[in-house]
């Protein structure tokens, strides 16, 4: 596997998830910022509110007591009209508890002296939150504290009452003073426990909302390091990939120049000896002499003509895409065999076949390619000195490939020529080859994910196995 695949096979986690998760926790904590300020700001509403109400409560008190002792109608006046300040906040109670958000209750907020603009906030979060356990509290003391209010009410009825009908003692004034003291008192208390009750629920409420703000900036926070990560990493793998296929290029552009130069020399080689060689001839009057010469030309010729092969197989190798396709090894060794019968020798070695393995699943034109060339060099590098030549031919299952083995016992590999015999152009005898066969081979194989091993001694043959994979990752 070369590095580009290598490269490719690593995976990071989706960047768009992560840029949604950024999205969607910046949207949360928006909207988790904006219901904060409504909260608090409603709780700001609702102190301001219990401010007027006390102060109202407390004014109309001051009022009815000075009511009670000077008789004057005009401390009855503003005691009547402090008094619609807890009563107004009361009936908005009574009818945002029953009906909600209704014109009766907006007017009645107004009545108990609450700004215009805090209507909203106070009356969305009664509707939101009365029956969370700090709100239902502070509206359970407000109900007590409006009863309280509805007692003081009747208390002035009665003092008014008895003013009016000039039957006010000093007894009566004494007891009404002491029922208004304990009405404040309570009142007092029930203020008290309303604010106290709205100031622990702000609270819990502003602890709660911190730590989700800090858990949603964490997120953001962590997902644009991740994000960032990913993107750092993906640069430097897309630099490695640039940088392997530089490297690619460099190979190949060696390559290409080295195939060029030695292309246009082993093309223009055969055709230079064939223009010698008809010069010659036609000079020569010898019959003998005129046919030897012709058997050279054709001995040049067929180099020629296997030097365009080799070069159609090494061009169909690069640029042909892969295509795996049930493949028959025994129709592609007969065809190749027959193919093959024209070289030299071809007919005096004898073949055997052992065919464990017929049809498998590869790329057809590679096979083809890869068996072409191993025959083809098992009859060109033939001992013609040996009294039996033969090519023994297997296919069998091993280690979860399939193996093609090719052995002869032909001229062998001399030792120091085994580790460079896949190279390009390479060839032990220039004579009988391009110096592409086993280059060419060795690519077929490495492009169908194989391999291929050569066992091989001077004068004694050659075997070559090629192992295919059984099956192919996805």
């Amino acid at each position: 596997m070369n590095k580009i695949q290598i490269l490719k096979k690593l995976r990071f986690p989706n960047v768009f998830i992560l840029l949604l998760i950024v999205f969607i926790s910046c949207a949360l904590l928006i909207c988790t910022n904006f219901f904060t300020i409504k909260i608090l700001s409603a709780n700001r509403a609702y102190v301001n509110g219990e401010s007027h109400y006390s102060k109202g409560q407390k004014d109309a008190s001051r009022h009815l007591i000075t009511y009670l002792y000077t008789k004057d109608q005009n401390q009855w006046k503003l005691y009547l009209e402090e008094l619609r300040v807890p009563q107004g906040d009361g009936l908005a109670r009574i009818t945002l508890m029953k009906a909600g958000d209704n014109a009766v209750a907006r007017k009645a907020l107004l009545v108990g002296r609450n700004h215009s603009e805090d209507l909203n906030d106070l009356i969305w979060m009664f509707d939101n939150f009365k029956h969370v356990s700090f709100l239902s509290k502070a509206i359970h003391e407000w109900e007590q504290g409006d009863k309280l209010i509805f007692k003081l009410f009747i208390i002035g009825q009665q003092i008014n009452a008895k003013i009016n009908r000039n039957i006010l003692t000093i007894d009566d004034q004494q007891k009404f003073i002491q029922q208004i003291s304990a009405i404040s008192d309570k009142l007092t208390v029930n203020e008290r426990n309303f604010s106290n009750t709205l100031g622990e629920g702000t609270r819990s409420i502003k602890d709660l909302l911190i730590i989700t703000n800090i858990f949603f900036i964490l997120v953001i926070v962590c997902s644009v390091c991740l994000y960032y990560s990913i993107m750092v990493k993906r640069l430097i793998v897309s630099k490695k990939e640039i940088e392997v296929k530089n490297e690619n290029l460099i190979l190949v552009n060696h390559e290409l120049d080295r195939f060029v130069y030695s292309a246009s020399h082993d093309l223009r080689s055969p055709i230079t000896s064939l223009k010698g060689l008809i010069e010659i001839t036609q000079l020569e009057d010898n019959i003998v002499q005129i046919k030897d010469y012709l058997c050279l030309m054709h001995q040049s010729l067929a180099k020629q003509d296997q030097f365009i092969s080799d070069i159609i197989d090494y061009s169909k190798n690069k640029r042909k895409q892969i295509i795996m396709e049930p493949v028959s090894l025994k129709e592609l060794f007969d065809e190749a065999i027959s193919q093959l019968m024209h070289i030299e020798n071809a007919n005096k070695i004898t073949f055997t076949k052992e065919l464990l393995v017929d049809q498998i699943q590869s790329d057809g034109l590679r096979l083809k390619i890869i068996i072409s060339n191993l025959i083809s060099n098992a009859i060109k590098y033939a001992d013609s000195s040996k009294q039996e030549m033969f090519i023994s031919i297997k296919t069998y299952v091993a280690d979860d490939f399939h193996k093609i083995e090719v052995t002869d016992n032909g001229i062998g590999i001399k030792d120091e020529f085994k580790d460079n015999i896949f190279e390009m152009y390479f060839g032990t005898n220039k004579n009988k080859g391009s110096g592409l066969g086993l280059y060419i081979v060795k690519e077929a194989v490495e492009n169908i994910k194989g391999n291929i091993t050569v066992s091989s001694q001077s004068t004694i043959g050659s075997q070559f196995i090629v192992a295919i994979p059984n099956s192919y990752a996805i």
